[in-house]
């Protein structure tokens, strides 16, 4: 059974949004606020970086919510000390996750016969990531309902 945020998943998933702007758009619901333009540069890390030959979706989206959370978005503002760690156990966390298809990559997820994101295999590892997430923001001191300050 889904959660909340995997039924939303699955929402924007029929409305044409890729894992990579799903997991944008799970951490901006998270804090209650919408950036359309994040949401579209998003989009060119969609399916492998565009030809599912490059890292899923999944993961490259994970890193940037990640990012939104902990990363520098002003000239006076600092990253979080914490991030690289935390993109470090994001990356080993996918590489256990997608171990069982042979590696990390959008074709390796896929399979060779079908390059359309497959909603079983896709949407499981976008709740489990978010889940995964949410999990290294909390364990840094983070609160994924508040995010960065918007000053």
């Amino acid at each position: 059974m889904f959660d909340e945020a995997g039924l939303k998943a699955m929402q924007w998933a029929g409305e044409g949004f890729c894992c990579s702007q799903i997991m944008i758009l799970l951490a901006l619901d998270e804090m209650g606020r919408e950036n359309p333009d994040l949401v579209r540069a998003a989009q060119g890390l969609c399916q492998g970086l565009g030809d599912c030959s490059g890292p899923c979706g999944v993961l490259t989206g994970g890193a940037l919510a990640l990012g939104l959370y902990a990363g520098k978005g002003e000239g006076m503002e600092d990253a979080e000390e914490a991030l690289p760690l935390m993109l470090e156990s994001l990356r080993d966390w996918f590489a256990e996750a997608t171990a069982p298809y042979g590696g990390g990559a959008c074709i390796d997820i896929l399979g060779e016969a079908d390059d359309k994101p497959d909603p079983v295999k896709c949407g499981g590892l976008v709740g489990d990531a978010f889940a995964q997430v949410r999990r290294i923001l909390a364990d840094n001191g983070l609160d994924p309902a508040q995010g960065r300050d918007l000053s």
